[in-house]
């Protein structure tokens, strides 16, 4: 223990990162494997929820990979993080890639993006159809479409041509896996999907209301945006949005990930060290902090409107998302590196 104590960049570290690992890893794979292994209705259903918490555990110990936030080298957190993008699903991106578009993020202090999918699906109304049917039944739509954009990306832009033959690559293995599961036990291949889907809306919910940033399609390219390096503004258009404040722990769901405010003021500072932090710079001050209630009720009446709009960075956003006006975020997840 204390040769892996060593290498963590945090001496008080070690546990959480170990237990934060541990259970997602064990989610996944125990998971996975009560779906195979039995057909009582309540283990699945079990099976399904470990699966997709697992996965999502994941995500936020791949966010913090690229934060550098878990190990004291740079190519230990890139180890880890290629591990945790084979567990989340978005091993068709190198980790390099997610990490380049999340630090944009952070940099540019905007929602740098590499296509424009919006204005495609207004050039393609019987796709948009499709897509708002699939939203209002609650299935994660325009984050399935990305996933699927960023298998496709490297034969349709130049600029990706390298990444092809790791892209067939990854397809060829995790297909052939899900090909293999759907052979031989296919209502696990059944409710992996399904454990997919709550993964990814878990993620969307958390990403929809956490900033109102402009959005550039500039990821590709060298220009950044004109809000650059100005904190005031990040922190005026950065918001927490806790599953509760009252009983913290809940929080530990998405692995701290809510207290957003605190996480751009101090990007490097690991998940566990977040709830301290969040006291330290805001206090009893709740004005960036959004309820979990009115979360819910905008994530539901905005589903359909989500798809295409944009939130308006001008307006201002924590009253609106009070009366049940503001719209939040779609497409912005740092799974996807486009």
């Amino acid at each position: 223990m204390s040769s892996v104590k060593s290498l963590l960049r945090y001496e008080n570290a070690l546990i959480p990162t170990i237990g934060a690992a541990v259970y997602s890893i064990t989610g996944w794979a125990g998971g996975l494997l009560l779906l195979v292994a039995t057909s009582q209705p309540l283990l699945l259903a079990l099976g399904t929820v470990m699966l997709a918490h697992g996965m999502v555990i994941a995500a936020y110990m791949l966010h913090e990979c690229a934060h550098q936030a878990i190990f004291k080298k740079r190519e230990h957190n890139a180890l880890a993080g290629e591990a945790f993008t084979w567990l989340t699903g978005s091993c068709y991106n190198r980790f390099d890639q997610i990490r380049h578009k999340h630090m944009r993020h952070h940099v540019d202090n905007a929602d740098i993006v590499a296509v424009d999918y919006r204005s495609w699906l207004q050039q393609n109304p019987g796709v948009l159809r499709i897509l708002r049917i699939l939203e209002w039944l609650y299935i994660p739509a325009v984050e399935l479409m990305l996933h699927g954009l960023m298998i496709c990306l490297p034969f349709l832009r130049e600029s990706r041509r390298k990444d092809r033959v790791r892209t067939l690559t990854v397809v060829f293995i995790r297909g052939g896996l899900f090909v293999f599961l759907a052979w031989t036990a296919p209502i696990a291949a059944l409710l992996y999907i399904v454990a997919y889907m709550l993964f990814l809306t878990v993620l969307r919910f958390m990403d929809a209301f956490q900033h109102n940033y402009d959005f550039f399609a500039t990821l590709d390219g060298e220009n950044g945006s004109p809000y650059k390096g100005d904190r005031a503004y990040e922190q005026a258009h950065t918001f927490s949005n806790p599953v509760s404040m009252k009983y913290p722990l809940l929080n530990w769901i998405t692995l701290n990930f809510c207290y957003h405010n605190a996480h751009h003021e101090k990007p490097t500072v690991p998940w566990f060290q977040l709830p301290a932090l969040h006291r330290e710079i805001v206090g009893d001050d709740d004005q960036q902090t959004i309820p979990f209630g009115e979360q819910l009720r905008v994530f539901h009446r905005q589903r359909i409107p989500r798809i295409l709009s944009l939130e308006d960075e001008s307006t201002d956003f924590r009253k609106r998302m009070a009366l049940g006006q503001a719209v939040g975020a779609d497409g912005v997840s740092f799974l996807t590196a486009l």
